[in-house]
């Protein structure tokens, strides 16, 4: 399942994971970690669905980068109940170099696997996904 470009495997459970949050809402979010030693993509948390924008924030690295989806609820200017799922490509300043440059290398491909992605965003630091950037981005 590698790809000679990045050389980067995708484990099972990142696409059965996301398939159940797709179709059955079984998590809020699911925070993806590369194992650089063994060269793949795993999952490394899960959020309840009782869970918050925050609890998504403070799960995710202040010094490291991540792969991230977050299942955002939110109500449209017609009252309409909807959600949209995101994906968030976490590459902050204080990150190695190194560990930027296998994130970015391979996230193209990591999201290919992960059918039903509606919305993109790449955040540096926290301010960059703050809960009013989401619901801009998901109307």
């Amino acid at each position: 399942m590698a790809n000679a470009a990045s050389g980067m495997a995708v484990h099972d459970d990142c696409k059965l994971k996301f398939l159940e949050l797709k179709a059955k809402r079984t998590y809020r979010f699911i925070v993806y970690k590369i194992e650089e030693q063994q060269k793949q993509v795993v999952v490394e948390k899960l959020g309840e669905p009782g869970q918050s924008h925050d609890d998504f924030a403070a799960s995710l690295p202040v010094d490291e980068c991540r792969y991230a989806i977050f299942d955002f609820d939110f109500v449209t200017a017609e009252n309409c109940q909807k959600s949209k799922i995101f994906f968030v490509a976490w590459s902050p300043d204080t990150a190695r170099v190194r560990s930027k440059m296998i994130y970015a290398s391979s996230k193209d491909r990591f999201k290919r696997e992960l059918d039903g992605i509606q919305v993109e965003l790449q955040a540096t630091d926290p301010t960059e996904m703050d809960l009013d950037i989401f619901k801009s981005r998901a109307n």
